[in-house]
This record gives C-alpha cells, structure tokens and sequence, in this order.
C-alpha cells in the first residue's frame, strides 16, 4: 500500500476561521511523506501540478484534521475531486475515539516525547516576511510529527495523550488501514 502523509500551510488565516470560511483562504505550500519513496518532499502553489501526479497514485492520504481542512482546500487547486481518494484523519480517529479534539502537539508531546517548532499563524508570518525555507521546513517537520504518530498507532494499535498532568493511552482501532481500499476512478492531472 502506497500511503501519503501531507500537511499544507497558508498564506493568510482568519481569525476566527470557520470551515464555511476555507474558500478564502489561499495555499502557501503542502509537504508530503510518500511511502513508496520514503522521502520528504514540499510543493509551493506554483509547483502543484508535480504533485498531482504522486497524490493520484496514493493508495491512503494521510493527515491530521486532513478530511475537513487539508483536502477541501487544496481541492480547490486540484483538477479532480482528491475526497475520492480513501483518506485516513488522525485527528477524526481521536475525535472518534475521545469524544474530542486533541492538538497535534499534545499527540506528538505524549506519543513521541517531542512536539512541533512553531503553529499555524506563525508559519503565515514567516511566508508574509518572505521566509519560504522556514515555512518549508515547518510544514515538513508537521508531516514527519503526523507520520509518526501514524506509524505508533499502527504499531501499537494507541496512541498517548496528555489529560490534565497524567499521560494516558487511548486505543486506536488500526486494523483497516493497512488495507487497500478500492477507490472511485480518479481524474488524472496528467497523463499517465
């Protein structure tokens, strides 16, 4: 099974951003783990149509809070539809394991013992001054956290967070993702 793991960072945010608000929002650039050459790679808006292609192969996307932020905004620069690509959500997992939503900070910090360099807002900040490297690195570094995580929860079928002061472990149904699931005929970027 070919999985990706992605993350994207933006050009501007909202304060306040409701989902009904992604549309204004514009891609700065999305990094992507790709199983099948276990290399790192990222993509400014410019430089999309090189990734269509690797996500149209994807046997699993990847991300954390991917199915209602990641995907639907970078469907808008997509020629197809990438929701008919089987996507896997770390952070839905969570939800529907905890009942809540859990940062992937917390995650990293509790499973991993390390956590992110930076969040959100200030990656936007970085890509406002210019500082394109930065905001690669990053993105990158969030997609190697997401991998991990990804790849403790296959391995240990849980994943740990933090409640109040004590770090506990919360099960994660993972016998499904390691299948591959028949997807819907894809629009292809590019010829194959």
């Amino acid at each position: 099974m070919r999985y990706l793991v992605f993350d994207i960072e933006t050009a501007n945010a909202f304060p306040g951003l409701a989902r009904a608000n992604l549309d204004r929002l514009e891609l700065a650039l999305v990094a992507v783990y790709d199983s099948a050459t276990d290399a790192y790679t990222s993509y400014v808006k410019e430089e999309l149509p090189k990734l269509w292609p690797i996500l149209e192969h994807a046997d699993l996307l990847v991300g954390f809070n991917s199915d209602t932020f990641d995907i639907p905004l970078l469907n808008r620069y997509y020629p197809g539809d990438l929701a008919r690509i089987p996507s896997l959500d770390l952070l839905a997992e969570v939800q529907k394991t905890l009942g809540r939503r859990i940062r992937l900070q917390s995650l990293a910090e509790a499973t991993l013992g390390k956590g992110k360099k930076g969040d959100g807002l200030a990656a936007v900040e970085w890509w406002k001054q210019g500082l394109v490297e930065k905001v690669r690195e990053y993105c990158i570094e969030d997609v190697r956290l997401t991998k991990e995580l990804f790849d403790y929860a296959r391995a240990h079928g849980l994943l740990k967070y933090k409640d109040l002061r004590e770090v506990r472990d919360m099960k994660i149904d993972t016998s499904r993702w390691g299948e591959r699931q028949a997807a819907p005929a894809l629009t292809h970027a590019l010829p194959l």
